[in-house]
């Protein structure tokens, strides 16, 4: 029932003026509506997330988002330059590169944070390549 619509992610921050600096300076993202709460970024497909300021930012441990990318060692070396700092995680079945790239189950992820701790993702999927 629900897989026929669009689903969004929340980013919660601690700091939305910080959280936009990361955002949108090295990241890229164009701001779309605003208002009190937070602020709207659109993406391909008409996917969407929305960021919002909560003193529970950064708090979970597991990622928040990701984006299927169909070019990830090319993704990952254009954020290094804007200055993304890639994680080292550790896990099970795969293998990391020296770039932050994990190869495994069909699919090659790397994983970075924003200021807050969040956790974001990008995947290369085999059937991309």
């Amino acid at each position: 029932m629900l897989q026929r619509f669009p689903m969004y992610s929340y980013i919660p921050v601690r700091d939305i003026a910080r959280a936009r600096a990361f955002y949108e300076g090295k990241l890229g993202w164009k701001p779309g509506r605003e208002n009190r709460a937070g602020v709207t970024y659109e993406f391909a497909d008409h996917t969407a997330c929305f960021m919002y300021e909560t003193p529970y930012g950064g708090t979970s441990q597991a990622s928040q988002a990701f984006w299927q990318v169909v070019d990830i060692a090319r993704e990952v070396a254009e954020l290094k330059e804007r200055g993304v700092v890639f994680e080292q995680f550790d896990v099970p079945d795969t293998a990391t590169d020296a770039n932050g790239i994990a190869k495994g189950g069909g699919a090659k992820a790397a994983w970075f944070k924003d200021p807050d701790g969040n956790i974001l993702a990008l995947i290369e999927s085999e059937k991309d390549r």
